[in-house]
């Protein structure tokens, strides 16, 4: 069961791999954990992708692929594995196909958590956060008990710069013309499913069961 999550930032894709990755004992990957796992142990990858991060430079696909590669030859992934945020574009896909197939080895499905624009502008601005605890909210569907504060810790809730509508439009914009390229990618393959976003999460979980039991 080897699955690619797909959807705009605020989709909730990330929720949705965690809950398979849980589900089907399989490790949840994302480049960025990866990444900061190479470079904490000191990895001869993790070194080589320290040299472009320290310059403030994108770590090249090819050498982002041999690090997801490594981290999907350990015994943990042996039944599969959920990768989130990889890969964002055609070029990074094309690779990252390329390399599979040289290990005899290919991704099942990819897995398009379709949430309209409007939505994600609605849904990620009316998050809230506190920055002493660490503890988020959200205006209409996960309120706190007194507005604007914490219900935790009694300090102060705020918009992050991230969740703001205007930051949220610009990171859409990317992703239309990065990452939605890659839904007719993988449709080509015929590996590509869509599930409605904009449902409750746990009926987005529960066709993406549904979708994940044609494999059995």
């Amino acid at each position: 069961m080897k699955i690619i999550m797909l959807g705009a930032p605020g989709a909730g894709k990330g929720t949705q791999a965690k809950m398979i990755a849980d589900k089907y004992d399989v490790p949840h990957i994302s480049t960025g954990d990866i990444f900061r796992a190479n470079i904490k142990n000191g990895t001869e990858l993790g070194v080589e992708a320290k040299k472009y991060m320290d310059q403030g430079m994108l770590v090249p696909d090819e050498l982002t692929v041999k690090i997801l590669l490594d981290r999907v030859s350990q015994p943990d992934c042996t039944k599969g594995y959920v990768l989130d945020g990889f890969p964002r574009t055609i070029p990074q896909a094309e690779v990252l196909e390329k390399a599979l197939n040289e290990i005899n080895d290919h991704i099942d499905y990819a897995i398009d958590v379709n949430v309209p624009d409007e939505n994600i502008v609605r849904r990620m601005s009316g998050r809230r956060a506190c920055l002493s605890c660490g503890a988020t909210f959200h205006i209409v569907h996960v309120p706190p008990k007194t507005e604007g504060i914490c219900d935790r810790c009694g300090k102060e809730l705020i918009l992050r710069d991230d969740d703001k509508p205007e930051t949220v439009e610009k990171r859409l914009a990317v992703y239309h013309e990065q990452t939605q390229p890659l839904i007719e990618f993988y449709s080509a393959k015929g590996i590509l499913r869509t599930v409605d976003g904009t449902v409750d999460m746990m009926d987005v979980f529960e066709e993406i069961t549904k979708i994940l039991g044609e494999m059995a």
